[in-house]
């Protein structure tokens, strides 16, 4: 084989084929080359300034064949596509798609192969993927390594974390790119399941920004059927190379011809608020798979979970058990420990909770038998998702939710025994039906079982997207923890409500997370998706809720409010416990008050690490809430309220840090003011650091009926 390219190489000639597209605007420029050696590159430009070098494509692959070099130019072909189109939930009611498209088709005469490469060029970004037609020569084929580049024109800043084939949950890092092989060793922290991949390997959706003002986030879309994505970089030339999630014997992917792979996504723009409004990766998501939609519904919730987390109350039932087999270990003759909070009694009070407040539904977890040895002992058959432990009456507390205008949310924990979820899948997903759920919690911590396989790899991923498909044929919808992070698959797949796949509210309970954290995720883990972020702490000192917990919440109560806007999502839980929000009860209305799924979204200042702030437009109605993040050194707004409808009159309702109030030293200092706005107002607001504001915009029709206020100032 290495005799007959070597013979190919010298008597076959190439010449540069170049092709060029640019976006509707005119501001994005891709430029596809086919290089002398055959070699298939691409770079980009931005209003002129470069954002990718030239930089190579391709694979190599385990049947010995190279596709990455000795292509020539089959035929290109370019299209223009312009669409609107509406989501089930999101952050605007429709979306635009208008795109400039080029496609190459290549071909590789010394092995007859045939691959094409399709650009889609909008005017915030470049979305490129990789197809394989049917061919006879490359029918099933395995990849090896992809050798896709992105190559960077400068030692660009980052907000980072560090790549891992089993887990996201890192503290973001910012700092040059020369800096992350010197930083990363430092980040790694003690993880329930990961594995570093190299000293300058990172994650996508990764957000940088140029010396010279270009913001720029890679990411990829519509991850299907394939391995995740992770970036390793030459810090000498500062050039990523993408990183596929090996198998459990190393192999990236399995491919059979027809195929392609995800789209591998280039946003980028000269403004932030730009990443934060750009909706490239739902654009490259195929449309809605599902006939009828009505039941998939954005929710609120509130949960038996905090009280765990920070509290340090158990999951299971009894001490006495430290060996479970499921269908053989009696709880009827053990003895409770009675620190179990997924009891009737406390289900209860949260039911009544939610009632009382105009919640949708509580989650509770810790509900099914099985947690006494659920984690560490690679077990297999850990969980049958459907037998409850002796305090929990799933019949009663189903019926008795269901009489107060609520339901109960599921949680179905895994623990990472992937072949046993699938083995009880159907029978889960018809006990929720049973009982009345139409929504679930998934997670999976730990190490992957089958043995060897990654959280991140394609048959992980293929499962994550079966247990969504087959949730969907009994009308659930599903929140994944600990999956891999999302592509935009919520277009394709609406049930698809909700992940984790980062570092959530939890993290602040395990020793906190940096400040700047929520004002770097949108940029970065939310590009994808929603997050299911677990925000509204409102004790923020850990040791009230269990002495033997000095973890501190580095957010201020304003801020808590503020992500309910900022960390879009249409699931969003009220993470604290009652009794914290009945101590801060006008504080907590907001909470109460705000949507969960919008019409319109605007973003009205953004610096990644520094600061966000977003207005967006309730759906189906004239109310606005606005929130503002703030990072370490707060943040000074000059808000302009000309997104309002200058027909209407508004009351406002501002949720602020006070003026003495500080992440770390005075978090649960606020002020609650309250007056008149219209499209013509402007107000200077202060966010404290970690810091942030909130405010609900109610249209009234009468003024007259508000005496008392006055237009703020």
């Amino acid at each position: 084989m290495k005799y007959f390219i070597a013979i190919c190489f010298t008597f076959v000639t190439f010449l540069v084929k170049a092709e060029s597209i640019s976006s509707p605007s005119g501001n994005i420029t891709l430029k596809f080359t086919l290089s002398e050696q055959g070699m298939p590159t691409y770079q980009i430009e931005y209003k002129g300034i470069q954002v990718i070098k030239p930089s190579t494509l391709g694979f190599k692959i385990k049947e010995g064949k190279s596709l990455f070099n000795h292509f020539r130019l089959k035929k290109s072909s370019t299209s223009t596509y312009d669409e609107i189109w509406k989501p089930v939930w999101g952050e605007s009611s429709i979306i635009r798609n208008h795109y400039n498209e080029l496609l190459v088709e290549l071909e590789k005469t010394s092995d007859a192969c045939f691959i094409n490469i399709r650009f889609r060029v909008y005017d915030d970004g470049v979305g490129f993927r990789y197809e394989f037609p049917s061919q006879p020569n490359l029918s099933y084929f395995v990849i090896k390594e992809e050798c896709t580049q992105f190559a960077m024109s400068g030692d660009h800043t980052a907000w980072w974390i560090p790549g891992d084939y089993d887990t996201q949950e890192f503290d973001y890092t910012e700092s040059k790119l020369s800096e992350i092989r010197g930083l990363l060793s430092k980040m790694i922290e003690s993880k329930l399941s990961h594995s570093i991949i190299s000293s300058t390997s990172v994650q996508t959706s990764l957000q940088m920004k140029s010396d010279d003002g270009l913001y720029i986030n890679l990411h990829e879309a519509a991850l299907v059927d394939y391995s995740c994505m992770h970036l390793n970089l030459n810090d000498r030339n500062f050039v990523f190379t993408s990183q596929l999630t090996p198998d459990a014997i190393g192999n990236m992917a399995y491919m059979q011809t027809p195929c392609h792979t995800p789209w591998r996504t280039v946003i980028v723009s000269d403004d932030a608020r730009d990443i934060l409004a750009s909706n490239l990766i739902l654009n490259l998501n195929e449309p809605c798979k599902y006939t009828d939609t009505s039941w998939i519904k954005p929710i609120k919730y509130i949960g038996v979970w905090w009280e765990m987390i920070a509290g340090g109350k158990p999951w299971a039932y009894t001490w006495d058990v430290p060996s479970v087999k499921l269908g053989k270990t009696n709880y009827a003759h053990v003895k409770p420990n009675g620190q179990h909070p997924a009891n009737n009694e406390n289900v209860k009070k949260y039911i009544d909770f939610a009632a009382e407040h105009g919640f949708d539904q509580v989650l509770v977890e810790g509900w099914n038998i099985g947690w006494e040895d659920w984690f560490g002992k690679s077990k297999d058959y850990v969980f049958d998702f459907t037998t409850p432990y002796p305090d929990f009456d799933i019949k009663m507390l189903n019926e008795y939710a269901h009489s107060k205008g609520v339901r109960l949310m599921m949680h179905h924990e895994t623990s990472s025994s992937v072949r046993n979820y699938e083995r009880h899948l159907k029978n889960a997903y018809t006990l929720m039906n049973k009982y009345g759920y139409n929504s679930v919690k998934s997670g999976y911590v730990g190490d992957i079982i089958p043995r060897g396989e990654h959280h991140f790899g394609q048959w992980l991923n293929n499962h994550y997207l079966y247990a969504v498909t087959e949730a969907a044929k009994y009308k659930i919808m599903v929140n994944a923890h600990e999956a891999v992070r999302p592509t935009g698959l919520c277009r394709t797949y609406p049930n698809l409500i909700g992940n984790e796949s980062a570092r959530g509210t939890e993290y602040e309970a395990f020793g906190g997370s940096k400040p700047f954290h929520t004002t770097v995720l949108p940029f970065t883990r939310l590009q994808g998706g929603p997050m299911d972020y677990t925000p509204g702490i409102f004790e923020m000192d850990m040791s009230k809720l269990n002495p033997n917990n000095k973890s501190h919440v580095n957010s201020t109560l304003a801020r808590q409010l503020a992500l309910y806007v900022t960390m879009y999502s249409p699931l969003q839980m009220a993470a604290d416990l009652p009794k914290n929000y009945l101590r801060f009860i006008d504080a907590f209305q907001f909470i109460k008050d705000v949507a969960v799924d919008w019409d319109e979204s605007k973003y009205l200042e953004a610096e990644p690490g520094r600061y966000i702030v977003v207005a967006r437009k309730a759906k189906g109605s004239s109310n606005w809430f606005v929130g503002c993040t703030s990072g370490e050194e707060g943040h000074v707004s000059t808000l302009n309220f000309d997104f309002l409808d200058p027909n209407k009159k508004y009351v406002a309702t501002i949720y602020q840090d006070d003026k003495d109030a500080h992440y770390r030293h005075n978090p649960q200092a606020y002020c609650i003011r309250k007056g008149f706005v219209n499209r013509k107002s402007k107000l200077e607001l202060k966010a404290a650091p970690g810091g942030g504001y909130a405010i609900s915009i109610k249209e009234v029709e009468n003024t007259s009926n508000f005496k008392d206020l006055k237009y703020l100032k």
